[in-house]
């Protein structure tokens, strides 16, 4: 079963969105699943530890995969339930108390693998990431997801395990002073990690960029100019989505175009050989999968080259594996969604243009305390629904945020005025249309602000995807003021006869007449047809213990791993 990042952040001290059962939180939750709250990035302190350990330079945040989530039939967020006064905020102010976290005081050594494995114990635990080492014994009462999940890396290297998280985890400052110090490696495999890769020495002509064999499917480029223009043409070799692909940096004269495609980037950075204006246009031609990016000079003249290239120019890797690249956005509006649901509209800088696929989510970025805090949020249409772009300019980016008055990161956002700024990452996430391409039935399953990914996708399948006949949403919400774009949803499912929308609430007021309770197997087969002749896809997101519940359910109903996708959170 297909498993997304996080799309939707929920803070700390979140209270469930609604649909799942009881009052207890889960005992189990995937290692490090505290991490995904996403952590500070001090790094002024951190960098000059990196310095004394000569640590490798490498892609961050790191290689990532899919968040599990343990079974849960229970309401909460798929944690253990943490003593008072532990949560996220709890333990970033424990940690900057002076006290020493290490055992080490203050001394950064370097870890044998025979010494890691001694360190093993609940009063003593070591573990090892990305080659560094770290003492989270005072860290195990803060771990939501509890004492077992963490002691499954005491002694080793919990380097994959902490890969079940999101990329975008800062983990390095959040445990910075458990650091105990660099995991000790063999001289074959340290050289190979610092090896920088050879230099380019230059971009004279496109022809200086090798030709790639017929069958290789890797994307090329090419790039032509007028006296005024210079164009770059990506030719990516496949069809492109509506919603386009590509996002596009241009600042002081460097340029920065990544273009998603399915698992992977492909990347053009450059230094550009003369000034330009910062301000770029994009035009795709989807259909054959091409891509042309074109920026005005500063003065009019030939140029002998395109430019110098940068770091990871012309590559196409595991988009996992390159770093989050994070520009700053101006909040040009909030709106008011419901009674602690909001409308962000964040304009992008001039010479960037961001084409968000549909499914992805971006990552929000700022000081809050004087530590860093990262939060992913999915992106939605201004109105709903919304006409399909076709890869329009875009300028603004809207997300829809619910504001936990005792978050870590949504009482900073909400409390920033029109005009200030914060960090906005690419777009993330591991979501395809490519399955839906001939699905007769689309169901989406959304609790509280996980309806957000739905929102573009219910747009993707009635304007996009003709094979699509019904598109129904089943939306859990706890009360009736909860409900997000109720008003746009029902109207909606009253004028368009491929798409049906089900409220279900878990505390509904007396005068509800609707359906009533959590998530349970009644509702979801009562729902949930299949058709002689039809071909189902199921899309979940919500809290962690909503979504593996709902999952659970789905399963036991019939629906195959190959059925199924979770926006997981």
């Amino acid at each position: 079963m297909p498993a997304d990042n996080q799309t939707d952040s929920d803070e700390e001290e979140e209270e469930d969105d609604g649909g799942s059962e009881g009052g207890n939180s889960s005992s189990v939750v995937t290692f490090f699943s505290s991490l995904i709250s996403g952590f500070v990035r001090k790094w002024g302190c951190f960098r000059t530890v990196h310095n004394m350990l000569n640590v490798p330079t490498q892609s961050f945040p790191a290689p990532s995969s899919q968040q599990r989530v343990s079974p849960s039939g229970q309401s909460g967020r798929n944690k253990v339930a943490l003593k008072p006064g532990h949560s996220l905020m709890d333990w970033i102010r424990f940690a900057k108390s002076g006290k020493d976290l290490t055992g080490l005081r203050g001394r950064l050594i370097e870890v044998t693998e025979e010494e890691l494995q001694k360190h093993n114990r609940r009063e003593d635990c070591w573990t090892c990431i990305r080659g560094m080492v770290y003492n989270v014994s005072a860290y195990m009462d803060y771990h939501p997801g509890g004492e077992e999940e963490l002691m499954k890396a005491a002694g080793v290297d919990g380097t994959e395990l902490f890969d079940q998280v999101h990329r975008w985890v800062n983990y390095e400052s959040m445990l910075k002073e458990c650091l105990v110090g660099r995991m000790s490696t063999k001289a074959g495999t340290a050289v190979r990690a610092i090896l920088p890769p050879p230099p380019v020495t230059g971009l004279a002509s496109p022809t200086s960029v090798a030709p790639l064999p017929d069958k290789d499917s890797r994307p090329r480029y090419d790039w032509f100019q007028t006296d005024g223009t210079v164009h770059l043409v990506v030719y990516t070799r496949r069809k492109i989505p509506s919603s386009g692909c590509t996002t596009v940096d241009l600042k002081a004269g460097v340029l920065r175009l990544e273009v998603l495609l399915g698992k992977m980037s492909y990347m053009i950075h450059l230094r550009l050989s003369d000034e330009v204006e910062e301000n770029v246009a994009v035009h795709t031609a989807f259909s054959v999968g091409k891509i042309q990016v074109s920026i005005r000079k500063g003065a009019h003249g030939k140029w002998a080259s395109l430019g110098q290239p940068l770091e990871s120019h012309n590559t196409f890797v595991r988009q996992k594996d390159r770093a989050l690249f994070y520009r700053d956005c101006v909040l040009v509006s909030k709106t008011e969604v419901n009674h602690n649901t909001y409308l962000f509209r964040l304009q992008l800088p001039a010479g960037t243009v961001m084409h968000v696929p549909v499914g992805k989510h971006v990552c929000l970025k700022a000081l809050v305390q004087d530590v860093e805090v990262v939060r992913p949020y999915t992106p939605v249409e201004h109105i709903f629904p919304a006409a399909s772009k076709n890869g329009s300019q875009e300028s603004d980016l809207y997300l829809m945020i619910k504001v936990y008055p005792g978050g870590a990161f949504t009482p900073h956002l909400s409390s920033l005025s029109v005009g200030d700024r914060v960090a906005v990452s690419g777009p993330e996430g591991t979501f395809s249309l490519r399955p839906l391409r001939d699905v007769t039935n689309l169901y989406l399953i959304a609790a509280g602000t996980g309806f957000t990914p739905m929102a573009r996708l219910i747009r993707a399948a009635l304007e996009d995807i003709e094979t699509i006949g019904n598109t129904k949403l089943l939306f859990f919400n706890r009360r009736e003021e909860d409900i997000l774009w109720r008003f746009e949803l029902d109207e909606l499912a009253a004028n368009n006869g491929r798409f049906q929308v089900e409220h279900v609430l878990s505390e509904p007021s007396e005068r509800w007449t609707g359906r009533k309770g959590p998530v349970n197997e009644p509702i979801l087969t009562e729902l949930l047809s299949r058709p002689d002749g039809s071909k189902c896809y199921v899309c979940v997101c919500g809290p962690a213990a909503f979504t593996e519940l709902t999952l659970g359910l789905l399963k036991h109903q019939g629906f195959s791993e190959q059925e199924l996708h979770a926006f997981q959170g």
